[in-house]
């Protein structure tokens, strides 16, 4: 906590400090020479380093930890999201209240607008319906909207959620949201990077997106406007090499706008139910029969071919690998994947990788 509190030390030069100095303690145990000669480190980082100030608050902040039966979750720790850890700037330090398993096999992140409408909610649920018997973890960020009514509809069905805060746990905004997260609490959790006596304010919630995005497997925007923060958490999701999802809506539909670019920019898959979701991400539980392999092998096309024996002798292959493997367009890999995916000879995994049956 005290590295966190350093100012001038960010996540990912926090990590590279600890790194160097070979351990939390000996951060600021080390000379000042030696912290003087790590990269990214200067003379004003070093001096808050020394002075132990940080140290002090860090200990206040225990006992409030302590106090309100908060769990405090550090990268190195085994409750830590370990999806997180594959990305450069997830948080040092975490802050967690509730009994959900971070690590759970399966986790789906619910974005979309703050200013949900009846068709945007409708969807919601029934989306979040669909996945009940899929055992999965759903994680929101506890805005209003589809955010709040992602976390409802789960705990209607019963599947634990946890919302990520853009504040410290000692509050709840917005606060016609208290209800929901004391429900959240008995059947999932609420996490945050924030410490105590830390306010909503703006530029806290985009740091929140990268955490909904980190520690999911995929992301589905349900409604977005052109701009917002539900856009930016698909683009972190696509950043740390995610699966998003969008649901399609009308092409003058506002609230639709955000969702049709990410379609139609290859930035989401095209969602029109839970089952979809279920299956791109390799959930279904039972398999549809399918004809022989080496049968349906004799009526692809030669790029086809070329795609699925790629894809066959390595056992799973990024979409990335695939275009360069194949030396193909990324036009005709993305086409030369779906059919193939709807044939049955490969199915998509998450982290847009590919496998056969």
């Amino acid at each position: 906590m005290a590295i966190t509190l350093i100012p001038g030390i960010g996540d990912v030069v926090g990590k590279k400090l600890i790194s160097y100095c070979g351990g939390v303690e000996a951060v600021f145990k080390e000379k000042e020479k030696a912290l003087l000669k790590i990269p990214g480190i200067g003379q004003a980082t070093v001096s808050s380093i020394l002075n132990q100030k940080v140290v002090e608050k860090a200990e206040k902040e225990i006992e409030f930890i302590i106090r309100k039966k908060i769990t405090p979750l550090f990268y190195t720790d085994k409750n830590y999201p370990s999806r997180l850890l594959n990305c450069e700037d997830s948080p040092l330090m975490l802050f967690y209240k509730g009994n959900a398993d971070l690590n759970a096999d399966r986790v789906i992140s619910f974005v979309g607008t703050r200013k949900a409408t009846s068709m945007g909610r409708a969807i919601c649920e029934k989306f979040i319906a669909g996945l009940k018997n899929k055992n999965v973890l759903l994680v929101s960020g506890l805005a209003y909207g589809i955010d709040s009514c992602a976390h409802k509809s789960a705990l209607n069905e019963n599947i634990m959620t946890v919302g990520v805060l853009g504040h410290s746990l000692d509050r709840i905004y917005p606060a016609q949201n208290k209800n929901l997260a004391e429900r959240m609490m008995e059947n999932g959790g609420l996490l945050t990077e924030f410490m105590s006596e830390t306010k909503p304010d703006r530029e806290n919630f985009p740091r929140r997106n990268r955490i909904v995005a980190g520690m999911c497997d995929a992301v589905v925007v349900v409604e977005s406007a052109s701009r917002g923060g539900a856009l930016i958490t698909a683009g972190l999701a696509n950043s740390y090499n995610r699966d998003v999802f969008a649901v399609p809506g009308r092409i003058n539909d506002e609230y639709s706008m955000g969702c049709n670019r990410l379609i139609k920019t290859n930035q989401a898959a095209l969602a029109e139910s839970p089952a979809d979701i279920s299956y791109i991400m390799g959930w279904d539980d039972t398999k549809a029969s399918v004809r022989s392999q080496r049968d349906m092998f004799f009526s692809l096309t030669d790029e086809q071919k070329i795609i699925f024996e790629l894809i066959e002798k390595s056992g799973e292959l990024s979409i990335d690998k695939i275009i360069i493997q194949s030396a193909l367009s990324t036009s005709k890999v993305a086409s030369a994947l779906l059919v193939l995916e709807f044939e049955g000879l490969v199915k998509s995994l998450p982290g847009k990788l590919y496998s056969t049956y």
